[in-house]
């Protein structure tokens, strides 16, 4: 894509951007922040500030699983299909958790949800379209802050599984 914002580079002042940097430096992993003027909040935006298709976007998506709350991390292109993620959690249905629930189980607020650095331990499913390219792109914790990172390694330093909940 030549439709690349240019990003800032200014180092990432906001607590929870430092918060991801750390639990990734925790999980071994080096990662290099990066904010753009625009909002990355949809799929859609990210893709075109960074310069990638749509499908290298990590969607962090925060699910109620009868009152679990889940992690369901999707390619940009793809939706969830909330009857399969419930099969995969076990229960009998699922649904979007509000922004307060998220906020509060994750430290993000919706449209900044990164795949890690949550407050809580949640239960992670990785959408298997992710693990197609070498690298994807995820927010890392405000809407104008990513950062590129290898899909299969993501998922083996969060614990997420492999899963088909796409539709």
């Amino acid at each position: 894509m030549t439709n690349a914002a240019k990003p800032d580079e200014k180092q990432p002042t906001s607590a929870s951007v430092q918060r991801v940097i750390d639990a990734a430096e925790n999980l071994g992993i080096e990662i290099s922040v990066i904010e753009y003027p625009e909002q990355t909040r949809t799929a859609e935006q990210a893709a075109e500030a960074v310069g990638c298709a749509v499908d290298q976007i990590v969607k962090s998506m925060i699910f109620d699983a009868d009152g679990e709350i889940v992690l369901a991390l999707t390619s940009g292109a793809n939706q969830v299909d909330t009857s399969l993620l419930a099969e995969l959690a076990g229960v009998d249905r699922c649904g979007r958790a509000d922004a307060d629930r998220v906020r509060t189980v994750t430290g993000f607020a919706i449209g900044g949800v990164a795949p890690l650095g949550h407050t809580t331990a949640v239960r992670t499913w990785i959408d298997a379209h992710l693990l197609d390219f070498d690298e994807v792109w995820a927010a890392a914790g405000t809407p104008r802050h990513v950062f590129a990172i290898d899909p299969s390694f993501l998922a083996k330093a969060i614990g997420a599984v492999t899963a088909g909940f796409t539709s």
